[in-house]
């Protein structure tokens, strides 16, 4: 009996040795070579068959120490590469270490770092010793997935500069357009409307329908990425016009053919702005019968309601109905309840809503940050008025029998149509924004009631000359939201966030008119003042309503998450200083807080700073003919 030493064998993983972690291609040694066993002991010859000699044992140990010290050499030699200046292959792209990572989902956040290569998120986990082109340390700050803004009108603003700067200093990483209007389908109607709607900004219409809009703002180079869905204002418009009449069997039917051509191109679904003419005049059964067409390809129903004043809740039966014939998924854009004495409906609207979702029904909402709405100050008068468009408007606010009629109709309270001037309590209420012509432009900031006073006039009867002057519908902010209804929204686990509004910098054209303050801070807003400062809502469950909700929502390509092999949209923030600045008096006023985006994996925030990067893409709908 011999004595056999303990063998010495080398810790193999998955049947290799790793030699180095940090190279892009790791040098591998097969298992078998570390298994050999060293010992000390004569061992018996082996014969092989065929051949005229045997190996002994001292060739095999020749062999265990060849192999033995070429494995040693190889270790050194890269340990030796590792501890050189000279540089290696790289791991990742990016590299953002030592954050709170918020992953989207609701789920608490854990410290991680976050890899990215090309652009996909590559990892989250451990990546200390891997090496990037760019680290950044994310100790004390979030990291998250990329905002998306569920109600976008930075449809022009996008044209105009194509950084998104506004929002991009927010975290949003994607822009949702379409409410009621899009940018296409085109026709020569339809392009007119446009063109006559222009304010500051004057743009080509260099598209005909609403993917090649789409494509034309990812050529021309944005900075976040862009999707929308189509209007059904403007479907109504290309076939119908602006007249209040209702579709023929075959003007429904090239109506359904237009849904059906841009739903195949990558819409989300259909889009409605129900108090506004010419869509006031759609019929429920008409809007049914485009959605129709819109759930063949996964589409969804978006709406500013019929109503969200007077009658809030019949216009939510109104959406029910739709998204239950046509069988498609429905947001309420912008929830609210508009005008003080409709303030305690909210809580009705929203268990009616509950209990829809409790039937089976996909209803979900949105909403921006803000106790003022923001539209024309031509939604304080009748629709009949627009009947025929914009120019049929003007010409009526001019002939003075019409005027008496409209301003009686004004003055009485009505279920018959949404009327602001009265949901904002007075012209108090009711702060001018933006006008078109020079002239009337220092009315910009001031309120309809300082204006009437300033012209020794009626409220009432000022409105309707500064439409009929201005030949615009003149951008106007209206107080009409409860902010303990802010809250009582805020609370839901089903609403996502919209600004309602343009992303824009506060330079050149835009200052020649004044947003609405949530254009500069209605996701910063979120996490500052209500998260923050008010403990409304916790982290985790603003950041899913921020990213992982609507791209849930609306069936977005691998977006709204951070997860391996998601696309790359992430952000970091400092949850102890991210706010908003803008106001109703001041509103081109960054928020602060946001120091890092990367849209597709490639930074357009750095630092606080813009770098210029315009790797935006368009989006398209789960429905898109490839």
């Amino acid at each position: 009996m011999h004595h056999t030493s303990k063998a010495l064998r080398t810790k193999c993983i998955e049947n290799s040795v790793h030699i180095s972690r940090t190279l892009s291609e790791c040098v591998r040694v097969p298992a078998s070579f570390c298994e050999l066993p060293i010992s000390n002991t004569a061992e018996p010859c082996i014969p092989l068959r065929g051949n005229r000699r045997s190996i002994t044992s001292s060739d095999v140990m020749k062999r265990r120490f060849f192999w033995l010290g070429g494995l040693l050499t190889i270790v050194c030699t890269m340990s030796a590469q590792e501890r050189s200046p000279s540089p290696g292959p790289l791991d990742f792209d990016v590299i953002i270490k030592n954050g709170t990572v918020y992953d989207g989902t609701g789920a608490e956040p854990k410290q991680a770092d976050v890899a990215i290569r090309d652009d996909r998120i590559a990892g989250i986990g451990d990546f200390k010793t891997a090496k990037a082109k760019t680290i950044i340390d994310a100790k004390g700050l979030a990291v998250a997935p990329g905002f998306i803004n569920m109600l976008s009108w930075s449809t022009v603003s996008l044209i105009q500069d194509g950084r998104s700067q506004s929002e991009i200093r927010q975290g949003v990483t994607t822009e949702i357009m379409g409410e009621g209007e899009s940018m296409g389908p085109v026709n020569d109607r339809v392009r007119e409307h446009m063109i006559r709607q222009q304010i500051d900004i004057k743009y080509d219409i260099k598209w005909n329908t609403l993917a090649e809009y789409l494509q034309y703002l990812e050529k021309r180079g944005v900075s976040c990425n862009v999707a929308s869905f189509i209007g059904a204002t403007t479907i109504r418009e290309y076939v119908i016009g602006f007249e209040d009449k209702q579709p023929t069997p075959a003007q429904l039917d090239q109506m359904r053919e237009l849904v059906r051509k841009e739903m195949e191109a990558g819409a989300l679904g259909i889009g409605t702005s129900l108090i506004y003419p010419p869509a006031f005049y759609a019929k429920t059964e008409e809007l049914i019968e485009l959605c129709k067409v819109a759930a063949k390809y996964q589409g969804k129903y978006i709406s500013h309601m019929r109503s969200e004043g007077s009658r809030l809740l019949e216009a939510l039966d109104e959406l029910i109905r739709i998204s239950r014939e046509a069988k498609i998924p429905a947001e309420v854009y912008h929830i609210k309840a508009s005008g003080q004495q409709n303030w305690p409906k909210i809580d009705d609207l929203l268990s009616r809503i509950e209990a829809a979702q409790n039937e089976g029904l996909k209803i979900t909402a949105d909403m921006y940050t803000y106790t003022a709405g923001g539209t024309g100050l031509d939604a304080s008068l009748p629709p009949w008025t627009e009947d025929g468009g914009y120019p049929a408007l003007f010409k009526r606010l001019r002939d003075p029998a019409t005027r008496e009629k409209i301003k009686a109709e004004v003055q009485k309270p009505t279920g018959a149509w949404e009327n602001l001037y009265l949901d904002a309590g007075g012209p108090e209420h009711i702060l001018l924004a933006e006008f078109r012509s020079e002239k009337l432009k220092p009315f910009t900031g001031k309120t309809l009631a300082e204006v009437a006073s300033m012209r020794g006039k009626d409220p009432i009867d000022t409105a309707m000359d500064l439409i009929a002057e201005d030949e615009s519908r003149i951008g106007t902010l209206y107080f009409i939201i409860s902010e303990d209804n802010v809250k009582k929204e805020l609370a839901k686990p089903w609403i996502s966030f919209g600004s309602d509004e343009a992303s824009q910098p506060p330079e050149g054209v835009f200052l020649k008119s004044n947003p609405h303050p949530r254009a500069y801070g209605n996701f910063a807003r979120v996490l500052g003042k209500y998260v923050r400062d008010e403990k409304v809502i916790p982290m985790k469950e603003a950041i899913r309503r921020l990213s992982g909700l609507p791209a849930t929502n609306l069936g977005l390509d691998h977006r709204g998450f951070l997860k391996e092999g998601m696309f790359a949209d992430v952000v970091v923030f400092d949850p102890m200083t991210i706010a908003d600045h803008a106001t109703y008096e001041k509103p081109h006023q960054y928020a602060v807080g946001m120091k890092h985006v990367f849209v597709n994996g490639v930074q357009v925030l750095k630092d606080g700073e813009h770098t210029g990067g315009k790797p935006g893409r368009a989006l398209w709908g789960p429905g898109k003919i490839k």
